[in-house]
């Protein structure tokens, strides 16, 4: 499987918009997801509305049910992030830095 193939199969529809949520887009470049939450956290001046937002209950409820490497969102008791395209390339740029910092 290519690497956009992957990509292909992690971005979801929600309000209109293409995205990626936080645990899939924590794997992709593969950090914790903590470890990416506490880096957007740290620099959330640089998150528009946007770049990224959480999702709502029943929004959370309607993705884990339609997207089976989603299910365990069900269990979880936090409502993931949702990252658009130029989000997850902010949120890269946040991890780069990390790195070499």
């Amino acid at each position: 499987m290519k690497k956009d193939d992957v990509i292909e199969n992690i971005i979801l529809m929600v309000r209109g918009e293409k995205v990626i949520l936080d645990s899939d887009l924590a794997k992709h470049y593969g950090v914790p997801i903590n470890k990416l939450k506490e880096q957007v956290k740290k620099n959330r001046a640089r998150f528009s509305k946007d770049l990224m937002f959480q999702l709502k209950t029943k929004e959370k409820a309607e993705v884990s049910e339609i997207y089976e490497h989603l299910s365990d969102l069900m269990d979880s008791k936090t409502r993931p992030y949702a990252f658009t395209q130029q989000g997850a390339i902010m949120a890269a740029e946040v991890l780069n830095n990390m790195r070499t910092s």
